[in-house]
């Protein structure tokens, strides 16, 4: 299927993704975000901040933020590092993954910028599939290291969820090791 790709008010390039059921998600090629996603009844089943400031070099307040090399202030990086601050691009390459049935799906990358390397010295490329099917949003990240030497990193995608009654909301299974900040 053809990507969907439009500019935003602020020029900033976004992608479409659609289902013939009605769902529908929206991603930004700035800071690889998912900026809406929304179900067969098209309600809207990600948070945007009303106080969201749409043009770089600002990361976006709500939606899927991608958090990487760091999450949070844990490292000597801006918050969040600074993959939610670069502009992505789409993969012409992507690696092979499970079998697309009859999603609607687009591949991004990210690779390290000379500006990266200067505050973050290692060479690096984040791949990020998003796809949307039977209504499933689905992101599956991917990091290579593309440097000499070995490296540690962080990475989260941090979903900004809209709740219509927060004390009917619960979180289960989280059987591992988690951090809530």
């Amino acid at each position: 299927m053809p990507l969907n790709i439009v500019r935003d008010v602020n020029g900033l390039p976004r992608i479409k993704l659609t289902e013939t059921t009605g769902s529908s998600a929206e991603v930004l090629l700035y800071g690889g975000q998912v900026v809406s996603w929304k179900n067969e009844r098209r309600e809207e089943l990600l948070f945007i901040s009303n106080k969201a400031i749409w043009k770089p070099p600002k990361a976006i307040r709500g939606g899927i933020p991608v958090c990487f090399p760091q999450f949070g202030n844990l490292g000597s990086l801006e918050q969040h590092g600074f993959a939610r601050n670069r502009l992505w691009s789409i993969d012409g390459d992507p690696a092979p993954l499970p079998p697309a049935n009859s999603q609607s799906s687009v591949d991004l990358i990210l690779k390290s910028t000379e500006e990266d390397l200067k505050t973050w010295p290692r060479s690096f490329e984040l791949r990020l599939r998003i796809s949307l099917s039977a209504g499933k949003l689905t992101l599956i990240p991917r990091v290579r290291n593309t440097d000499n030497k070995t490296f540690s990193f962080m990475f989260a995608l941090r979903n900004y969820l809209s709740v219509s009654d927060i004390s009917e909301v619960r979180v289960e299974g989280l059987d591992t090791d988690y951090l809530i900040i």
